[in-house]
């Protein structure tokens, strides 16, 4: 048993021992159910907020009002909460009145059949006043009463079904699907922050593909995410897409998402071809389809999707940038040494990385240029003298160079003779300073390398 499960249990144990009623409850009763470990337990129970503070010594008062309290235990955090019953919705968000109640009741407020099972872990039994057991041998998904009812309470509970649905692999019961359907709208009457929360649960891997297809298959995908949805339309040249429509492509990309993909790799992937169907043109004569400059529309488009969705700054900022750079990857192979480890000191670097990966397997298949930088990223990492540059500004004032644009001429030029090899140490990147001064070169043209795109003004930090 883990510790997890044995703290959960001695809750129950110590609220049946100080006389109350209590159960787990909702989503770690399904997964226990399905065989899968739960990673946290809720409790419901018949003590009420006092009485729970009473029998536990450590707790937060997280929901009192609605009966909901925090019992810390070993440093982990569980919800107890008193059974009770809600009425009253105005909003599709909140209910109006709360009464606490009996298990029966609490039961029946619950959005799903497979959420509404309680399950006593003291005597090994499970109670099930709504059905769900059925529903959850049969992987079906269905709310607890009338589905209008259900999903009028809280429009959120809509965009749950595509995510239980997904995540679980069950089925949308067809009244249920239907109500989804016809109330897809409301979402947007939902917070960005929760319709945030909902979507980055259903966008994990290993059922993000499904996730996208259930939020086009409820209707709740042009609400939540417009610019995804748009993509279904937007065809791509066979010879290199031929999966078909942009769509097509994101959903392959989602489907292959490694187990461990770290948190912004869902989010790159949705969104690394946003740009698409707004920068979509066709060649009047051969009828190849081109998208000039989407890498570069794509990355504000992302920036402001992210922004809308309330995501933390640093990583919106850090996918939009990853957005930018995709397309660089097809240039590799002819890229001077220098341009190449300019990308590798990337802090993004990583995640475009992955990405590139997941872009060719969700088209053409070849990973030619994947493995070229897998090899050139090992080959750096023998090198660590090369991740700092061998001289900065203090060093070029102490050799007389004045601070303005001609230090930082000097300074690009020096950083890449440097990741070119001809520059190995601050010895000779001095010499070759001093050199360059006597001719007179340091007010020279700024230094461009074609090859690398501008730094993105959607993220702020230096790439070196």
């Amino acid at each position: 048993m883990s510790h997890l499960r044995t703290a959960a249990t001695d809750i129950v144990r110590r609220l049946q021992g100080a006389g109350y009623g209590a159960y787990w409850v909702g989503g770690c009763v399904r997964d226990f159910l399905l065989g899968r470990e739960p990673y946290d337990y809720d409790i419901a129970t018949s003590a009420t907020p006092d009485q729970i503070e009473a029998v536990f010594p450590r707790t937060i008062p997280v929901g009192r009002k609605f009966g909901v309290i925090i019992v810390l235990v070993d440093g982990r955090e569980f919800q107890v909460a008193t059974f009770r019953a809600e009425g009253d919705y105005q909003d599709g968000r909140h209910p109006g009145r709360v009464l606490f109640s009996h298990a029966q009741a609490d039961a029946s407020r619950r959005d799903f059949t497979v959420n509404g099972l309680f399950f006593d872990p003291l005597a090994d039994q499970l109670h099930d006043w709504v059905g769900g057991e059925a529903d959850l041998r049969a992987r079906v998904l269905r709310t607890i009463g009338a589905p209008a009812e259900r999903f009028g309470e809280d429009y959120l509970r809509m965009l749950r079904a595509a995510r239980f649905a997904a995540q679980l692999d069950f089925q949308i019961e067809p009244a249920t699907l239907a109500a989804v359907q016809a109330g897809a709208e409301r979402i947007r009457g939902i917070s960005a922050e929760r319709i945030r929360d909902e979507l980055v649960k259903l966008f994990r891997p290993p059922h993000a593909a499904r996730g996208l297809d259930w939020l086009r298959d409820t209707g709740l995908l042009p609400h939540v995410l417009p610019e995804i949805a748009v993509m279904e339309s937007c065809a791509q040249s066979p010879d290199y897409h031929p999966e078909g429509s942009v769509y097509n492509h994101v959903r392959l990309m989602l489907a292959q998402l490694p187990a461990d993909a770290p948190a912004g790799l869902p989010w790159a992937v949705l969104l690394h071809d946003v740009a698409k169907p707004q920068t979509a043109s066709q060649d009047p004569v051969t009828g190849a389809i081109h998208f000039y400059g989407h890498e570069k529309v794509g990355a504000d488009m992302a920036l402001d999707l992210l922004r809308r969705l309330k995501f933390p700054r640093r990583e919106a900022e850090e996918i939009a940038t990853v957005v930018q750079y995709h397309m660089q990857f097809k240039d590799v192979p002819q890229m001077r040494k220098a341009t190449l480890r300019r990308m590798l000191l990337r802090p993004t670097f990583p995640l475009e990385l992955a990405l590139h990966r997941l872009d060719c397997l969700g088209s053409h298949g070849r990973l030619q240029h994947y493995e070229f930088m897998v090899e050139r990223a090992a080959e750096f990492a023998r090198q660590p003298e090369m991740v700092p540059p061998l001289l900065n500004g203090d060093d070029l004032r102490a050799l007389g160079v004045p601070p303005g644009p001609g230090m930082g001429r000097l300074l690009h030029e020096l950083r890449d003779r440097q990741l070119q090899d001809e520059l190995a140490t601050p010895e000779a990147a001095r010499e070759w300073v001093r050199r360059t001064l006597a001719d007179g070169a340091a007010d020279g043209p700024p230094v461009h390398d074609a090859a690398v795109p501008p730094e993105p003004r959607t993220n702020p930090r230096r790439e070196l």
